[in-house]
């Protein structure tokens, strides 16, 4: 595991361009590939972690051989190290007093509003799923007190705002235990 990671996607309307963006993405520098896969509707998306530089300068060979099939990219440095557990679905929710579950239209809007989350509130991040099987819109689930994951959700709607990415967010005070097994 990487602490304090950079990462960075790249999301491009090609299958074909997408998985030749990666192998040069790969090449260019040492990171880690964290997931590379087709989205619906037929686009492909690579994400990628590593120390600051070599993310960036495989981001920038990665948007060079993407060029005009790019739909989205984002590139973070120093991440919250909660991200990548999460996206991993490997994250061990702690006792859940609150859930919130936010949705975006777009893998970027979803990690970046996660990140703004994680580091604006004391949230626990439970699970992101990256447009895997929604038609391409993502979603993060965090847990925490009431007052904390109101505040993470704001965190997160004004680090998107400007993206107009937001699909819903919902706030569950006490959550059923049923559902908790469900989410976590």
């Amino acid at each position: 595991m990487i602490n304090e990671p950079a990462l960075a996607l790249l999301e491009l309307r090609s299958i074909a361009r997408g998985i030749k963006t990666c192998d040069e993405v790969m090449k260019k520098a040492d990171v880690q590939l964290l997931d590379a896969r087709t989205l619906c509707p037929g686009k492909y998306m690579v994400l990628f972690a590593g120390a600051v530089s070599p993310v960036e300068e495989s981001f920038r060979k990665g948007i060079a051989i993407g060029d005009d099939m790019m739909v989205d990219e984002l590139f973070l440095p120093n991440a919250h190290p909660q991200l990548i557990p999460a996206m991993e679905a490997c994250a061990v929710a702690p006792e859940v007093d609150a859930l919130a579950i936010f949705e975006t239209f777009t893998v970027a809007s979803c990690i970046l509003a996660a990140d703004a989350a994680a580091k604006g509130a004391n949230i626990f991040l439970i699970e992101m799923r990256l447009a895997n099987g929604l038609g391409g819109k993502s979603f993060f689930t965090m847990t925490g007190e009431i007052a904390e994951i109101e505040a993470a959700a704001d965190f997160a709607k004004k680090a998107i705002a400007h993206l107009a990415a937001m699909v819903a967010v919902e706030i569950i005070p006490r959550p059923h235990k049923d559902l908790i097994l469900k989410v976590s």
